[in-house]
């Protein structure tokens, strides 16, 4: 889940309205799942930061526009993003944040000098999805301690997910539940339903892991009807093909493969490719279960293909799958 900071202040320039419009456009198409109209107005909104010279405005733009482009599935663009917002915040941010500070402008001080933990969680997202799970551990507990020392504690929410995701996916589960439902309670006190959404999904991925079923059914189903909902199409991608996940291990392949081809078409509606592959993904093992092999190794390589193409570890995954069922 990538994170961003609320300036919550009117621009005193022409340009840095423009560019707080821009942010805040992107913002807007980002809820609407509306990524190729997120990544645009973010890529103006960080030309207009850079040629006002406001780094840190700069470096936060542009880790959202690095989350944005991973999303899309453009890992090398967002790698390049992502390391220009690390080198701005790490240094001239900090120059603004003294600027604000001769100011009087205490909100605009905080807001410099939390940039660094902002792109360093996006950072640790995008590491995540490329498989760099160490550096992903790294950059996503040093922003969680920024978020900390500032007191930010809406960011705390944000690194405590990300880090409970990764730690799903390392197989360290009970540190995931309890990072989760940290962050899951951080959001309720805030009153934001898309990330307690997605933290109930997240969860529910742990229970699921862990064998607690009912539990993970639960998660899943709520978060579903709260994405729904919000008209957060994306999110309700990312539910179904849990559901999916979850049906499958139920020895229920009918079912998983209904959820997945409901994700899928959201996912080739919206173009995210890696919710695409997962859905892919998961009806060719519902598929294999049902001893369709034939249909089960089609869309398995479909899904491969989007993974290979997009850098994902997803890839190794479904090859080890293909070789074991001899295809």
């Amino acid at each position: 889940m990538p994170c961003s900071l609320p300036r919550g202040r009117p621009g005193n320039r022409t340009g840095e309205t423009r560019g707080e419009r821009n942010s805040e456009l992107a913002q807007l198409a980002w809820l609407a799942s509306d990524y190729p109209a997120a990544a645009a107005s973010y890529g103006r909104a960080a030309a207009l930061s850079r040629d006002l010279d406001r780094p840190a405005d700069q470096a936060v733009t542009l880790a959202q526009l690095g989350s944005v482009q991973v999303l899309l599935g453009d890992y090398r663009a967002a790698g390049a993003s992502l390391r220009r917002a690390l080198a701005l915040a790490q240094g001239p941010s900090d120059r603004q944040a003294e600027a604000f500070a001769r100011q009087g402008d205490h909100q605009g001080e905080a807001f410099a000098r939390q940039a660094e933990a902002v792109v360093l969680q996006n950072l640790g997202f995008a590491q995540e999805r490329t498989g760099d799970y160490a550096a992903a551990a790294a950059n996503l507990a040093r922003a969680l301690d920024l978020f900390r020392g500032f007191g930010y504690r809406y960011g705390e929410g944000g690194a405590l997910n990300n880090l409970g995701t990764l730690q799903t996916l390392t197989g360290d589960y009970p540190a995931a539940a309890a990072n989760i439902r940290q962050a899951l309670q951080i959001w309720r006190d805030f009153g934001d339903r898309h990330p307690q959404a997605q933290a109930l999904n997240d969860l529910g991925m742990v229970q699921q892991l862990t064998g607690d079923y009912p539990a993970a059914a639960a998660s899943h189903q709520q978060a579903l009807a709260m994405f729904r909902d919000l008209g957060a199409r994306l999110g309700q991608a990312e539910a179904l093909n849990r559901l999916g996940e979850l049906s499958l291990r139920l020895t229920d392949p009918g079912r998983a493969r209904d959820q997945h081809t409901q994700a899928l078409a959201i996912a080739q509606d919206l173009g995210v490719p890696f919710e695409e592959a997962r859905a892919l993904e998961g009806i060719g093992l519902s598929h294999l279960h049902d001893g369709n092999t034939g249909q089960g190794a089609a869309h398995l390589q479909r899904a491969l293909a989007i993974y290979q193409r997009i850098g994902n570890p997803g890839a190794q995954r479904i090859q080890d799958t293909l070789r074991d069922h001899g295809l």
